[in-house]
Order: C-alpha cells, then sequence, then structure tokens
C-alpha cells in the first residue's frame, strides 16, 4: 500500500531517470499516462491490518494534489463491499514535476530549449542532456550563452582568444568554466558527436600557447643564451632555441627542479606532469641522454612511459625499488592510482615496482614523493650521472 509520500519518492526516481527523455519525446502518448499503481491489499492482508488500510485508504481520498486517484471496487466475503485506491494517473512530466516539487525548474527548462531549439533546430538532442544547465542557469548566463553560441556560429574561424570576444559579460573566466558545454553544443550545431573534436577546433578561437619550464644547469649553455638559466616560454619558442644539450633531465616536481645544482651539457624540463608530449616537438632534445626523475607512485611511471614514447632512450633516476625501501618513513598515500594493468615502455626492473605498487605490496598506495627524498642521495645519483 504505497501512500502519498512513498508515491513522490518513486516520482522522484522516475524524474531522474527519465527527465531529459521526456524532454524531448517526439510523440508524448507513447510515454503518457504513467500509472502508478498504489498496491491495493487483498481481503487476507487487510484482515491483518484494518486501520492501516484504513487510514491508506483516507489518505487517498483526502488527497488533492496532482492526477487522477483511480479506484476499484472490491467484494469481500468477510469485509463486504470496498471502494479502494488502485492507483494514480499521470498525464504528462508536468503533474511529475508538480509532485515532487521540480514544476519551476521543468517549465524553464522547457522553454530554454524551445528558444534554443528556435534558433537552432538540430540541438534538439544535444541540449535536452543538459537539463540542469536550462533549468539552473541565471537568466544573465543564459542570455550569455546564446549570444556566444550565436556569434562562434557567425564566426567560426575568428582565431581571437576568449578575452577578446565582443560579446557583453563575456570574458575567459565565464569561457573556461563553460568550455565543456560550449564545446558539445557547438559539435551538436556542425552534426557531430562532440567525442573527438576540442572545444578550439570546434569555437575556431586561439588557445593559450602552452607554456614550458626549462633551467639551463650548464654555464657554457647559459651563456648563448644571454645568461639566462629559468626560462619559461611558449613550446614552440623553445623549440626554436639553439641550445645543444647533452643531457636532458625530465623533472616533475617543480621545487626539485628549482633546487638543482649546474650539470655540464645539461638542460632540465621541470613540471611537465603528463603533459610529456612535448617532448617530440623540441628539436634540440632528440638524441641527447635522457634522465626521468618522477614520484615513485604510479603515476610517475605512467608518465615514464608516456615519456619514452617520445624519447626512448630515457632513463629513470632514483626511482628504484631500494630508494622507495629507503625513505619508508616518508611514504604517504596515492589518493588515485592509475589504473592501466601493463606498461610495456617500463624497463623489467622498473615494471616489478610499478606491479608491486598495484598490487599493495609494501602497503596500501603507498607513494614516495621524489621531493621527500634526502637530497644528499640526489646530489650523489646527479654526480653519478656526469
Amino acid at each position: 500500500m504505497k501512500l502519498p509520500d512513498d508515491v513522490c519518492t518513486l516520482l522522484k526516481k522516475r524524474f531522474a531517470g527519465k527527465h531529459r527523455e521526456w524532454l524531448v519525446a517526439a510523440d508524448p502518448a507513447q510515454q503518457w499516462p504513467l500509472l502508478v499503481p498504489l498496491g491495493p491489499p487483498s481481503e487476507a492482508e487487510a484482515m491483518k491490518q484494518v486501520d492501516a488500510v484504513r487510514e491508506w485508504a483516507a489518505a487517498w481520498r483526502n488527497w488533492s494534489g496532482e492526477g487522477e486517484v483511480q479506484w476499484v471496487e472490491r467484494r469481500w466475503r468477510l469485509l463486504g463491499t470496498q471502494r479502494l485506491p488502485e492507483s494514480l494517473r499521470l498525464d504528462g512530466p508536468r503533474a511529475v514535476c508538480a509532485w515532487i516539487g521540480e514544476l519551476y525548474r521543468w517549465r524553464l527548462a522547457e522553454d530554454r530549449l524551445q528558444e534554443l531549439c528556435r534558433k537552432w533546430p538540430q540541438l534538439t538532442q544535444t541540449a535536452s542532456r543538459y537539463f540542469n544547465v536550462l533549468a539552473d542557469f541565471q537568466d544573465s548566463d543564459f542570455s550569455r550563452l546564446l549570444h556566444v553560441l550565436e556569434w562562434l556560429e557567425t564566426n567560426p574561424r575568428s582565431a581571437l582568444y576568449a578575452r577578446q570576444l565582443p560579446i557583453v559579460g563575456v570574458d575567459t573566466k565565464w569561457i573556461e568554466a563553460r568550455k565543456s558545454l560550449l564545446g558539445k553544443l557547438l559539435a551538436g550545431l556542425r552534426g557531430l558527436d562532440g567525442n573527438g573534436e576540442d572545444f578550439h577546433s570546434l569555437s575556431g578561437l586561439k588557445p593559450l600557447p602552452a607554456f614550458v619550464q626549462i633551467r639551463i644547469l650548464d654555464p657554457a649553455l647559459r651563456a648563448r643564451s644571454g645568461g639566462l638559466c629559468d626560462i619559461s616560454a611558449p613550446l614552440g619558442q623553445l623549440a626554436c632555441m639553439a641550445l645543444e644539450p647533452s643531457t636532458v633531465l625530465v623533472v616533475e616536481n617543480q621545487q626539485s627542479g628549482l633546487a638543482l645544482p649546474d650539470m655540464p651539457g645539461t638542460v632540465a624540463l621541470v613540471a611537465l606532469g603528463y603533459n610529456v608530449d612535448v617532448l617530440s616537438h623540441i628539436p634540440w632534445v632528440q638524441g641527447c641522454k635522457g634522465l626521468y626523475w618522477g614520484d615513485i607512485d604510479t603515476h610517475g611511471y605512467a608518465i615514464l612511459h608516456r615519456a619514452r614514447c617520445h624519447l626512448p632512450q630515457l632513463q629513470s633516476l632514483l626511482m628504484d625499488e631500494s630508494t622507495l625501501l629507503q625513505f619508508s618513513s616518508l611514504w604517504t598515500k596515492e589518493a588515485d592510482q592509475f589504473t592501466a594493468e601493463d606498461l610495456p615502455l617500463l624497463l623489467p626492473a622498473e615494471h616489478v615496482v610499478y606491479q608491486g605498487l598495484r598490487a599493495h605490496r609494501w602497503g596500501h598506495c603507498v607513494r614516495l614523493e621524489q621531493e621527500r627524498i634526502s637530497w644528499q642521495v640526489v646530489l650523489q645519483a646527479l654526480g653519478a650521472q656526469r
């Protein structure tokens, strides 16, 4: 026996799973009316809980909400003829939304979807996936969304930075916060699924240049660059530098990279993270001796593997089992481990540590951050590489 509160709970679940589908239903008659069974008892069940059945029936008799309660007459041998609530009929999504307190949001989403589709009919399916955007955006933000889409559709190859858009109230932060949404809508406008295209290719806006930080650790090499040691510049500009190092050292942690001593013939690339793909775009890196020093955790090995895709000669530094065990008192927890079962470009000893970390061989989600290693040990390891 479902009471009104039980029906409300059921309708909330139905709304959560179906509201996007309801929003764009081509033929509402195929989905409506919705009949919610109220669970009238059998005579045997009613005999065991006469008061509960009476209260349940009274609750629906006195109910005055959205929809129509459908009643059924039961002729029972012992309890006589009883008129019981059998089901609740709801004729459309607005009735469901009225039940669960979502009517205002639903109407707003309907109105905004219609406004979008009047301008761009091809957006019906794409936009319906963003019910929360349609229902919850401030009026000012929804207006900006329309203006941005209209401008980008009219100017598909503007090559402007986001800050340069001539749209009132729209700046870089506004665009960045809604980049995923804009990308999906722009893909929908062009008949694409939006899974293989990046935002900048879809919008025609120019991405900010990717800055790469390097440290020139050899005084002789620094002399060729105006004496500069620490340089952070767009990738394209760094690639054009006339550097000729003999060794390239990739260091994950920025402070560890900043603390590096002078090293003959060496240039360090600092804090690339998973952006190690840049290695394949820097000509003076190719052919050098390559060293990679990162955290001893699953992501550290994943980055090493990825870096070797672009610089196969990379050797790992201080990422072995003995280093891990030597500093066990300084271990921390890795919040989210890398999930790949195999990283084929790891060397056998590296692979053993990677699999040991994934299998929690030394403890749950063990991690040794590179900056926790004794600096004397680091200097000794770097000295051995000279």
